[in-house]
């Protein structure tokens, strides 16, 4: 059974993110009638900007989808990070009243990046330099020309 864990973990995780994602085009999920006071003026101005929440909602569905069909994982793993952050920012301090979902997606966020993490060596090397290799080889070759 733990060998599945990993896969109902992205499946969950995918599906909400899906789901919640495509709510923000069309609405199939209506939002509380009064919002709590405290998320007024956060959501308000992010609202403002005009680009932003078309935005999320766009990267939630397709990095839900990328989850859901096993497709870029860890892309879509750290792509939707800073998502979660926020998630968890807003209800544990503004709006505790989805702190259970944030918990449970920071908790899943970070068991899948565990599960993952051989995909995320190169990001999480300490010190680097640029590899020239692929430069120098690259100027040995003799350009490709239409004709």
């Amino acid at each position: 059974m733990i060998r599945y864990l990993p896969l109902v973990v992205r499946f969950l995780v995918g599906a909400i993110f899906f789901v919640f994602g495509l709510n923000g085009f069309f609405n199939f999920i209506p939002m509380p009638a009064t919002p709590p006071q405290r998320v007024v003026p956060f959501m308000t101005g992010l609202m403002a900007a005009g680009y932003f929440f078309p935005l999320l909602k766009l990267t939630e569905t397709v990095c839900g989808l990328l989850l859901l069909t096993n497709r870029f994982v860890p892309l879509a793993l750290i792509v939707l990070a800073p998502i979660v952050v926020n998630i968890a920012a807003v209800h544990f301090i503004l709006d505790p009243s989805g702190a259970a979902m944030a918990a449970f997606l920071v908790m899943a966020l970070a068991y899948l990046g565990w599960e993952y993490r051989f995909y995320f060596r190169g990001v999480l090397t300490a010190r680097t330099e640029p590899d020239h290799s692929a430069a120098s080889q690259s100027s040995n070759r003799v350009p490709v020309t239409a004709s």
